[in-house]
């Protein structure tokens, strides 16, 4: 079969590979009909997140099931089904406590309790290193899927793939960063980032109440995005003083709700790459720390966006005094698809108005090009085997 393979940073093409078989009772093969580049993949490809070896990439996917072990007894060959990216095996501590992405058994290799940057981590989730369970993933024509009574979930006849792709992945972590904050409705949510990620947050917002969202991007074609489909205030950067803009439109406060939809590969200045060569860390908080000044007291930031190191000068002073509740982490997809998948079926949120590019699966590697240089106003790629 073909599939994108990553060889080492900077290099993702597509290859001939041996197709899956399955291993466990409880697997499934999927013959994959719709999958997407995600943000988080361009960590990898510039090597930001290690890959020693080969791996075939890819956590957002969905297609029509191929195979079905013995063990298998909530799907059959034929069925149409999304896949979250986070491996559940749904009967460890975690999966019995809604905290899925920390499943103890999917990650055997690797799972442990400090969370370490090099030897321990959380649940698997597909094509998404080795640390993270070495798992195959689905920018494929074919995968495996572990674990396939537990996450798995057989899409409505009346959805495209389109409509239900981003089940997968982004809506689901758009809609935790909201949840999380439990809205009680007319917040100011400011969601920073408007890439994938962030137009599923602010969809989110909208969809559970916001009074205002705003966008914060410095990529003036990703705010046009953010306007054209989900009707929000934007903000650049580069023309305007956030922090002060948005205390500006809340009587001095700042905003009810923060979102970090960036993580620590924002655009950044020389001064800010020389800082992180000195203090060995991966990229930058510039955005988190931007956060955390722009909640109002008592607020919450909530962080979907990746980071990969430890950061000096991390302003526990500010998240202090100004009271602020953080949240953070995996979305915990299996907590909330079934909601998401009833609100995309009854018309109450559209998600594919956000892809920009759909693409046969053998120009993979033009994909990653195009997202990853944010050339030809690239907001989201959709790859079809």
């Amino acid at each position: 079969m073909k599939a994108a393979v990553f060889h080492k940073p900077g290099q993702i093409q597509v290859d001939n590979v041996d197709d899956p078989g399955l291993i466990d009772p409880t697997d499934v093969i999927l013959k994959v009909t719709s999958t997407a580049i995600c943000g988080s993949d361009l960590h990898i490809l510039s090597g930001a997140v290690p890959q020693a070896g080969n791996m075939i990439m890819g956590h957002e996917f969905m297609g029509i099931v191929e195979e079905v072990g013995k063990g298998v007894k909530k799907l059959k060959k034929g069925d149409r089904v999304v896949v979250p990216f986070p491996l559940s095996c749904g009967h460890c501590f975690f999966c019995n406590h809604g905290a899925s992405p920390h499943c103890e058994q999917s990650n055997y290799k690797n799972y442990g309790p400090n969370g370490n940057l090099t030897d321990q981590k959380g649940g698997a989730l597909f094509g998404y290193t080795d640390l993270y369970g070495g798992y195959s993933g689905g920018q494929a024509e074919y995968v495996r899927v572990p674990y396939a009574d537990i996450s798995p979930r057989i899409v409505p006849d009346k959805l495209s793939d389109d409509q239900a792709l981003f089940l997968t992945d982004i809506f689901p972590t758009g809609w935790s960063a909201i949840d999380w904050a439990q809205l009680k409705g007319g917040e100011t949510v400011a969601i920073f980032g408007s890439g994938p990620v962030g137009l599923m947050a602010q969809k989110a917002a909208w969809v559970n109440g916001a009074g205002r969202v705003i966008a914060i991007d410095p990529l003036e074609y990703r705010l046009k995005k953010a306007r054209d489909v989900n009707h929000v205030t934007t903000l650049n950067p580069h023309d305007v003083e956030v922090v002060e803009a948005i205390r500006g439109m809340t009587e001095g406060r700042g905003a009810d709700v923060c979102v970090d939809a960036v993580g620590f590969e924002p655009e950044r200045t020389m001064m800010d790459k020389l800082k992180a060569t000195i203090n060995f860390e991966k990229g930058s908080m510039k955005v988190l720390d931007m956060a955390f000044r722009t909640v109002r007291r008592g607020g919450t930031v909530s962080i979907v966006g990746v980071y990969g190191s430890t950061y000096d000068n991390f302003p526990l002073h500010r998240v202090f005094d100004k009271a602020i509740t953080i949240k953070q982490g995996q979305a915990p997809v299996i907590n909330y698809i079934d909601k998401l998948i009833t609100l995309v079926e009854e018309n109450k949120v559209v998600l594919d108005d956000i892809i920009s590019h759909t693409l046969p699966l053998s120009e993979a590697s033009k994909g990653y090009e195009i997202f990853d240089k944010k050339e030809d106003d690239c907001v989201k790629v959709v790859l079809k085997p």
